[in-house]
């Protein structure tokens, strides 16, 4: 599995305005091949973080993520509104067991 943790920062004031792009992109990413998750969520300690988390089968099918064209549009609509620049942080990682 492949995980993807990305933070980055928007002006409290613009934080409606990134999440509806990432609301958007969400049923689109899902349905990617090799996607297994694909979640947002609100630092409850800082009002204009935001994590974005990706869990893929592979490197490959996040790579073709990254390359396609729904990620070229909602960084369009994200990268103008960081404060500074994200921060990405990639893993292999091996699921031991889903506890329900």
């Amino acid at each position: 599995m492949f995980i993807a943790i990305v933070d980055f920062a928007v002006p409290p004031a613009d934080r409606d305005t990134a999440l509806s792009a990432l609301r958007a992109e969400e049923p689109v990413v899902r349905a990617m091949p090799g996607c297994q998750a694909y979640r947002h969520v609100l630092d409850p300690s800082d009002d204009g973080t935001i994590t974005v988390l990706h869990e893929w089968d592979d490197r490959d099918s996040f790579d073709a993520y990254a390359a396609s064209p729904t990620f070229a549009t909602v960084s369009a609509v994200l990268r103008p509104l960081m404060t500074g620049p994200p921060s990405s942080r990639r893993f292999v990682a091996e699921l031991v067991e889903v506890v329900a």
